[in-house]
């Protein structure tokens, strides 16, 4: 599974209106069948008026067919009214491994000890 986040840094004081050009774009998207996994984020620290798009996909192939499936005229037409709103992006992608990663074997055994030497500090 992976995670792709498209960081989208905005013009000064445009973030309401690309904030509202994106719910309008993820609307069209989704009546085609994409953009079924998706989130957008926007700033609370860090540089201003920051705009995140994030979505999950099985593997990069199934990312890669969904960009050139959603490459329509609609979205060609969305996109030339987004774009003047964006000073730069980039993207970001993520192998995702999982929210219960255990800990490595050194790493578990060095928590036992810890633990263990606490319990005996404290008797």
């Amino acid at each position: 599974m992976i995670l792709v986040r498209d960081v989208f840094q905005l013009r000064f004081g445009a973030a309401r209106e690309a904030v509202a050009l994106w719910r309008e774009g993820l609307e069209f998207l989704r009546r085609g069948g994409l953009a079924r996994d998706v989130r957008l984020l926007t700033d609370l620290a860090g540089p201003y008026y920051t705009l995140v798009l994030e979505s999950s996909y099985d593997n990069l192939s199934a990312f890669d067919r969904e960009m050139h499936e959603a490459m329509t005229d609609e979205w060609r037409t969305w996109y030339a009214r987004f774009v003047p709103l964006v000073q730069s992006g980039h993207r970001e992608v993520f192998n995702i491994v999982g929210s219960d990663v255990p800990p490595l074997p050194r790493a578990a055994e060095r928590e036992r000890r810890t633990a263990s030497a606490d319990a005996v500090r404290l008797e």
